[in-house]
């Protein structure tokens, strides 16, 4: 990834918290030793050992661990709520941390904005009021404040409420209003914090959802914190796994769930929905697709152990399956053009859709078609491969020995 890509990026980040935190607790750290016998030996304590990680520009970067992992320590060094021991953080090519003052203030203001896991809202304010109240520090006149912050509302669909009190509005809208707030600056990154854990599963959910469709029309940085890896892997772009203040991995969400890179990421994964999360185009194949003139024998030969073929238009659409055992069968009758064993009942799918999307037509058993969006050929999915798949997660899980968290 070249570095016009990245708009935040971390460098060997150590945060130690104590009296003396560049002293021997530092050393101790960078030498190897574990956050808790950094703790026994200094009574300091190690919030960051040496993290790295870069944002791309547009992506949602999620930051996922437990209470006292780091992840929340990180997110702070980004804007300099908390001064880093030693390391980097840049932001769109500025070192934050050499910030401080109306630089470090402006900074903050114009390149970001911030949504908490607790609202803070102010009560005697209304909605749309609280909504520009950023617009309004910045000195921006009612008029135009008001009309970015209604902006905002509706985006997040809130527009009705605007005059409503934030006593009158449900959780899920407070955390709505909260999202407003940080959006109606139109800030190029937007730093999450547990931003959607007070609320319930339900509305939690719905929040989600109502991230990841402003998201795909605003394509704003995010990163995010949250100790939900269902959370991490359902609205990540990229998730980063943190332990004792130590990056343990970083992936795609399928990635994390197919290949954890420890016997601790191992352990979170274990009960996720892996269908929600593997995609098609993991596990499709090349497919075979059958030539003007060939004969069903030897399109059979060509099959090397696939399920079957496609028969295609002009402009690569399928348009038939030949499965082996209608070609055996028509050829066991002196039958040896193609088209009269094929069958048009056959489904297709798109690389990005999950297995949880298409377990229903897999259950029909037969080959599906994985086309683009244009509805051309791409590949070839066996149904026989997703229950393979899931398999083998679980066998490469159960592979590791696991560990205690602590």
């Amino acid at each position: 990834m070249s570095e016009a890509d990245e708009i935040i990026r971390l460098e060997n980040v150590y945060k130690i918290f104590g009296p003396q935190p560049r002293g021997r607790a530092l050393k101790l750290s960078k030498d190897g030793m574990s956050k808790n016998e950094v703790q026994a030996a200094t009574d300091h304590v190690v919030g960051m050992t040496d993290v790295s990680f870069d944002v791309k520009r547009g992506e949602t970067f999620v930051l996922m661990g437990l209470s006292g992992s780091g992840k929340s320590t990180a997110i702070r060094t980004v804007n300099k709520l908390h001064d880093i021991t030693d390391g980097h953080v840049y932001v769109d090519g500025v070192d934050v941390q050499k910030l401080s003052g109306t630089a470090l203030q402006e900074f903050r203001r114009d390149k970001m904005g911030m949504v908490f896991q607790h609202f803070a809202l102010f009560p005697h304010r209304s909605v749309i009021d609280n909504a520009g109240y950023g617009l309004k520090v910045q000195g921006l006149d009612r008029k135009e404040r008001e009309s970015k912050a209604l902006e905002a509302l509706e985006l997040v669909g809130l527009g009705p409420f605007a005059q409503s009190s934030p006593r009158q509005l449900s959780g899920g809208m407070q955390q709505r209003v909260g999202l407003a707030r940080a959006l109606a600056a139109d800030p190029d990154i937007l730093l999450m914090d547990e931003a959607f854990s007070a609320l319930d599963p339900l509305i939690r959910r719905q929040m989600q959802d109502e991230m990841l469709a402003i998201q795909e029309q605003l394509q704003k940085t995010i990163l995010f914190i949250t100790h939900d890896l269902n959370e991490a892997l359902r609205i990540g772009d990229r998730v980063c796994i943190m332990k004792d203040g130590a990056v343990v991995q970083i992936g795609t969400p399928e990635e994390i769930l197919t290949q954890p890179a420890t016997g601790y990421v191992a352990e979170f994964v274990q009960d996720v929905d892996q269908g929600r999360v593997i995609d098609v185009e993991t596990i499709m194949n090349p497919p075979v697709v059958i030539r003007p003139g060939e004969t069903i024998s030897q399109v059979l030969e060509r099959l090397d152990g696939q399920s079957g073929a496609f028969a295609i238009d002009d402009v690569g659409r399928p348009t038939g399956l030949l499965v082996p055992e209608d070609g055996i069968r028509a050829a066991s009758m002196g039958t040896t053009d193609v088209s009269s064993a094929l069958r048009i009942d056959f489904e297709s799918t798109t690389g990005s859709q999950k297995f949880n999307d298409v377990y229903a037509s897999a259950g029909r058993g037969l080959l599906m078609a994985v086309v683009d969006e244009g509805g051309k050929l791409i590949g070839a999915l066996d149904p026989r491969e997703i229950m393979e798949e899931m398999g083998r997660v679980e066998q490469l899980i159960d592979g590791f020995e696991r560990e205690v968290f602590m």
